[in-house]
């Protein structure tokens, strides 16, 4: 029987105890701006409230979501880390697979990986891509917070080791000389074993373009097309109620910190209802990515 040493045991109940109080402190902000939302104004704006709600109350909850502004920004928001995920994790694929042959079946292989992390490490520039979005002539529009990072250079090289690692030589080989395609060997071969890798990546492209407010400040000029993350950025900014078109005896009547919390609680809700159903394929997804061959 294998005996576990002392020092062991003492370092796994330090390691414990060491991700319990780390867990905790990311907790703690979450737990205490719920506690905020459900909160009655006169305890809210004293900062009296910690982790449990004073008075209870869900008016601030009533008010967001019944509020036309907050609901159209937050459709816009789950427009918008959708349509940005699928077009991401598309292409995404597609130059994994193809920069993950070997230099004899890819010619050029090692010049394209070259392009790709050197423009990792350096752009453009803020003013030049803004330039540069306005001549293709999508200010203003979806496709100006979609396509400017649509390839996230870290996600394709996590990828693409993970097809040059875990997926087997034999099987491509084997399906190349029964006569199948490049798009058929991705799709039924390739994609099926990599949906760890895969869920890894969506799940950070989705969690960048949730989170993402400045492109949306810059490139659009129509409030009323501000994804949550833009819209909050601005109300809470500007510590007013202008974005929200609240009837002035209502404000007198709740707290900002309230109804701000409760739009900042409900903007972080959808991320984290999906980590739970990615969790499982995370850790394997980030560790087999990055092997190198």
């Amino acid at each position: 029987m294998f005996h576990i040493s002392r020092s062991y045991r003492i370092f796994s109940i330090l390691n414990i105890v060491f991700l319990a109080l780390l867990s905790i402190t990311c907790i703690a902000p979450l737990l205490h701006i719920l506690a905020v939302s459900f909160s009655a104004a006169p305890a809210a704006n004293a900062n009296l409230v910690k982790f449990w709600p004073i008075d209870f109350t869900v008016a601030s909850w009533a008010l967001t979501l019944e509020n036309e502004s907050f609901l159209r920004a937050l459709g816009m928001g789950f427009y918008r880390t959708a349509l940005g995920t699928v077009i991401s994790l598309a292409i995404t694929v597609l130059a994994a697979y193809a920069l993950s042959k070997e230099d004899h079946e890819f010619k050029g292989r090692k010049i394209y990986i070259f392009y790709f992390v050197f423009i990792m490490l350096f752009n453009g520039g803020l003013i030049p891509t803004y330039i540069l979005i306005q001549n293709l002539g999508m200010i203003n529009t979806i496709w100006a917070l979609v396509l400017p990072g649509a390839v996230n250079v870290f996600n394709l090289i996590l990828l693409l080791n993970f097809f040059r690692t875990s997926v087997p030589k034999s099987l491509d080989e084997a399906a190349l000389m029964d006569g199948a395609g490049h798009f058929r060997i991705l799709f039924t071969i390739y994609v099926p074993i990599s949906l760890p890798a895969m869920a890894t990546i969506a799940l950070f492209t989705m969690v960048g373009q949730w989170n993402s407010w400045f492109d949306g400040l810059i490139y659009l000029t129509d409030s009323a097309k501000y994804p949550l993350s833009t819209f909050l950025q601005t109300l809470i900014v500007q510590k007013d109620f202008s974005q929200m078109n609240i009837n002035p005896d209502e404000i007198s009547m709740l707290s900002q910190r309230a109804v701000q919390s409760a739009q900042i609680f409900i903007g972080s809700l959808p991320i984290l209802l999906v980590y739970p159903f990615l969790q499982r394929y995370f850790v394997k997804g980030i560790v087999l990515g990055s092997v190198k061959e």
